[in-house]
């Protein structure tokens, strides 16, 4: 029950909206779609899968990035690299707590811990160039011969 109240109590950002893929049957699996409307990523659509277990709170949720991203934290197979869905985690967190987490790697991409290394080294040490990869990624191009489907 405490799953689906936690859902039911989403308190979201009025830039992610969640949907249920497999319908009302199924919450434990949905998707969270984010429209930054800030920061380098701002215009871009990002969907994220949400694979919540059965023995949610006590582990967090499976999180992948659907959208393939040209980002510091998210890697080329959609793994996210968010402190709280792995060694942070802790029953007292929710969804919402992650689906804020989210929001704010796209607002604020961290080059610290990162997933992808290149990016992560291009925000670093060139924020001009990074700024216009993450907009070459998101309209549909390439960046270091890697192809990005089009997200604004």
């Amino acid at each position: 029950i405490s799953d689906i109240q936690d859902i039911a109590e989403l308190n979201l950002p009025k830039t992610t909206k969640i949907s249920f893929p497999n319908g009302k049957d199924d919450l434990m699996n949905f998707e969270a779609t984010l429209r930054p409307d800030e920061g380098y990523y701002v215009g871009g659509t990002f969907t994220f899968t949400f694979q919540v277990s059965p023995s949610y709170p006590h582990e967090a949720p499976k999180v992948k990035c659907k959208t393939k991203v040209y980002h510091p934290n998210i890697d080329l197979e959609g793994n996210v690299c968010l402190n709280i869905l792995r060694e942070d985690w802790k029953p007292v967190l929710n969804i919402n707590t992650i689906i804020y987490g989210l929001n704010l790697l796209f607002s604020q991409p961290n080059d610290e811990d990162p997933l992808n290394h290149e990016a992560a080294a291009v925000l670093r040490d060139n924020p001009q160039k990074f700024q216009r990869n993450v907009q070459t990624a998101m309209s549909g191009g390439y960046v270091d011969n890697t192809h990005f489907p089009r997200c604004k």
